[in-house]
């Protein structure tokens, strides 16, 4: 239990910090999870489309600090890398 005033206000920030940051982790794993069920159904097209909005949803959590960079290439680069096979 935080004994001074600006550890209770810290116990406040980092709530709204973990509610925010979950809020784009499940963004991103969605968006991905999307982009590999349209590769697994086989629909290039589907799975085109997707894979620029998962791009899309990845650097914004890059930018908001939520996910490194290097998850966020390494992701895109799997995505990538299973969209090929359709090709």
């Amino acid at each position: 239990m935080p004994n001074n005033r600006s550890a209770k206000k810290r116990v406040l920030i980092a709530e709204r910090n973990r509610i925010y940051n979950r809020f784009w982790k499940t963004r991103c794993k969605n968006a991905v999870r999307k982009v590999l069920d349209a590769v697994e159904a086989k629909d290039a097209e589907l799975a085109k489309q997707r894979f620029d909005l998962a791009q899309g949803v990845l650097d914004k959590a890059v930018v908001k600090g939520v996910v490194h960079r290097n998850t966020a290439a390494r992701r895109k680069a799997g995505m990538a890398a299973k969209l090929k096979t359709l090709a």
